[in-house]
């Protein structure tokens, strides 16, 4: 398997996916309102709960691990907010720095995340 190019900030006690998907879910987390449907429907259990930019105690996200995602597709056909998109893996690898707001997974630029965020959804969530 090709190498991943992020490394993990929590490690998961979960078991990877037998070989890399054609396909993997990237969410959209400034759409996300953590209502966690998606979560229900991954076969895999790859989507988790992560606190959301604004008001983390309040109001929580749901993050891909894209390690673990096998491409089924469930959770952009159930995601009742249409915020979960399928890229093919190289294209979501690339653009899931991009759409992630907060993650917990992996070690992205999440002070530049937030102030993106900030940015798009204004302070204090306005």
């Amino acid at each position: 398997m090709e190498e991943f190019p992020y490394r993990k900030k929590i490690e998961i006690d979960k078991p990877d996916r037998p070989r890399l998907p054609k396909e993997t879910a990237v969410i959209e987390q400034i759409g996300c309102t953590g209502c966690e449907a998606c979560i229900s429907f991954c076969p895999v259990d790859c989507i988790e709960i992560v606190p959301g930019p604004v008001h983390p105690e309040m109001h929580k996200l749901v993050e891909v691990d894209l390690e673990r995602c096998i491409g089924c597709q469930l959770c952009a056909r159930y995601c009742p907010w249409e915020t979960i998109e399928m890229w093919s893996w190289e294209e979501g690898v690339a653009v899931a720095p991009e759409l992630t707001v907060r993650s917990l997974i992996y070690d992205y630029d999440a002070l530049g995340a937030d102030e993106s965020a900030e940015m798009r959804v204004g302070p204090a969530g306005v």
